[in-house]
């Protein structure tokens, strides 16, 4: 079988045996790899620049036709490119809350009473992985419903409706990779990993005006760094926590809030009245700015 393939199909076919591909990302110095990945991918040196950004398009489906820039300056410049514009159209409905970013859906649904899930049979609860804030009732009973991004995809996140961020409360955590075969074997992922909680407060003319919604971007191994536009620091690892951050920044529907330095997953939680929008399930590949949740009241 191997004698068939070719040297990249082989990678990937070991990479998919799971016990393999847990024990070669999980099992590592995941901190110090994710530094070193930060340090490494900042190299502006031109042959380093382009090897890399080489091996990264041959091992994943890295499509540049869609960035603004022909030319970057390192391979952290490709990761956080922007895009041509015009490309993700957002959808207007006021009822609507849409996708802050590219991804892949993941698990999703009901929160019981303050219990989500991260895969079958792995719960935990919003004390787990935003702290206090839960205490406060908000996404009781509500709907939470998770995004995955690839390392390949566009990596910057937006506003899911017009509306205001109240918050932010920054989680120094590990680094674990967050890729369903992690998911299925590592109790509380989520709430291990280094992440920011972003509370914001609906503003727009929507039915749901002056509900709070809450985004939790959650970094993973060689991605350990989240910038915000609106507060003037880089949360990374070095950074402590949980810390947290009083603002009062508005947002239209769809305007950039930030990115990943170098990618990984947004977790959104919503209160009781909105619902997923039909056509989507778990595996379900998602742009930023199509419609994601729907209020149903």
């Amino acid at each position: 079988m191997f004698k068939k393939m070719t040297l990249r199909q082989r990678i990937h076919h070991a990479l998919n045996q799971e016990d393999l591909n847990f024990l070669l990302t999980n099992r590592l110095p995941r901190n110090t790899l994710t530094r070193l990945m930060g340090w490494f991918s900042k190299i502006e040196q031109p042959l380093v620049r382009d090897a890399s950004i080489a091996i990264w398009t041959y091992f994943s489906a890295l499509d540049l036709s869609e960035a603004k820039k022909t030319r970057f300056t390192s391979m952290h410049d490709c990761f956080t490119r922007e895009l041509k514009d015009g490309l993700r159209p957002v959808a207007a409905d006021p009822a609507v809350l849409s996708s802050p970013s590219d991804g892949i859906v993941g698990a999703h649904g009901p929160i019981q009473g303050t219990q989500v899930f991260q895969a079958k049979g792995f719960p935990y609860t919003l004390e787990d992985l935003i702290g206090e804030e839960a205490a406060g009732g908000e996404w009781r009973d509500g709907y939470f419903v998770t995004l995955r991004l690839t390392s390949s995809m566009y990596h910057r996140f937006h506003a899911p409706q017009t509306c205001t961020v109240e918050k932010v409360t920054y989680f120094s955590g590990d680094t674990w990779n967050v890729n369903p075969i992690a998911l299925k074997r590592v109790e509380k992922l989520f709430c291990k990993n280094e992440r920011a909680f972003l509370k914001t407060r609906l503003t727009g003319d929507g039915p749901a005006r002056g509900q709070a919604i809450a985004l939790v971007p959650v970094a993973a191994i060689l991605v350990a760094s989240i910038r915000l536009h609106f507060l003037d620091v880089l949360l990374h690892l070095k950074y402590g926590g949980p810390k947290v951050m009083p603002c009062n920044a508005p947002f239209s529907q769809g305007q950039e809030m930030g990115w990943f330095q170098h990618g990984s997953t947004i977790i959104m939680l919503a209160p009781k009245g909105f619902a997923l929008c039909k056509g989507l399930d778990n595996g379900t590949g998602i742009r930023m700015g199509q419609a994601l949740m729907r209020w149903v009241g």
